[in-house]
């Protein structure tokens, strides 16, 4: 484990110009990084051609890249959770964009073994869902961005957001009962 007063202190370095600061702050935050992009790989289909890994990588490559005033450890792995989430979502686009003629086809023969639904189909509904959430209330899809992408804990999020540990746990319940009855009605 880490010491979460260096990481706020690297992240503040950061947003202060000290562009060592990223570099200083990897080794600190890569393993959970990792366990948040693994995380997210549970859900994904077996045989996946992006690793946990390689994202871990990309989204840390781009958010050195961006000009983020960091506030605190939360609201990295917020932002963190965020974008990599957001480097699925384009991958699963991507692969549903090849259609028929992608390369990535598998014949079944027997459709008693075919998955029900693709990963990627049901990453594409939770974010149609998740924006349709945030177009009503934003912070509630980013508290299930937090919890679900992120693995941030009640705590953590409500230091995120600014709001209490009970308005959380409650706009949560609220969010993830929204997301159910709206993917129960549209897909």
């Amino acid at each position: 484990m880490y010491d979460d007063q260096n990481v706020t202190s690297y992240l503040k370095a950061w947003s202060s110009g000290d562009e060592k600061a990223a570099d200083r702050l990897a080794p600190l935050v890569y393993e959970e990084l990792r366990r948040i992009a693994e995380r997210l790989f549970r859900s994904e289909r077996p045989g996946h051609t992006l690793q946990p890994t390689a994202i871990v990588h990309e989204a840390y490559a781009r958010l050195v890249g961006i000009d983020i005033d960091w506030q605190d450890r939360a609201h990295f792995y917020a932002i963190s959770a965020r974008l990599m989430r957001r480097l699925l979502i384009n991958y699963a686009e991507k692969r549903s964009a090849l259609k028929r003629g992608g390369q990535d086809i598998r014949v079944t023969l027997d459709e008693s073994s075919a998955p029900a639904k693709e990963t990627d189909v049901v990453l594409l509904e939770l974010e149609d869902a998740l924006n349709a959430l945030s177009g009503s209330d934003p912070r509630k899809a980013q508290l299930i961005e937090f919890q679900y992408f992120g693995g941030l804990t009640t705590e953590e999020m409500s230091m995120a957001t600014g709001t209490s540990v009970s308005t959380v746990g409650r706009e949560l319940r609220f969010a993830r009962a929204w997301l159910k009855d709206y993917l129960d009605k549209n897909v």
